[in-house]
């Protein structure tokens, strides 16, 4: 299945919706072009992975593409509504440990609120 991509703006951060699989080639490039506006405004960005039904490594360099491109701008992205196989793909290369990863998307919003107030 092809990836779709649609976005949506919640309380100022960008939430981009996957559904698909995010694998080499066009779909890494739509994901990177889908998300590159939004870093290059230096906006937070939520990726709901809720319909990712496979990754591979080019899809994985892509995520850390854009967690990259975030953290020199100086803001995030985080994840949202991983799924058995996004979940485990990113256990086995470790990169839960990177990404904050959270149940919905309504939490991944609320998370960037609670860290600005936190300081």
């Amino acid at each position: 299945m092809p990836l779709s991509i649609s976005t949506e703006t919640i309380a100022g951060i960008e939430v981009v919706h996957l559904k698909g699989a995010i694998l080499f080639g066009e779909v890494s490039a739509a994901l990177r072009a889908s998300v590159r506006a939004p870093l290059e405004q230096c906006k937070k960005v939520v990726l709901d992975m809720r319909g990712v039904t496979r990754i591979d490594s080019s899809g994985l360099g892509t995520l850390i593409a854009l967690y990259a491109s975030a953290h020199r701008c100086g803001t995030q992205v985080k994840l949202a509504n991983l799924g058995a196989h996004s979940k485990e793909v990113l256990q086995i290369t470790r990169l839960l440990t990177v990404f904050e990863v959270f149940d919905s998307v309504e939490a991944a919003v609320a998370s960037f609120d609670a860290a600005k107030s936190a300081r």
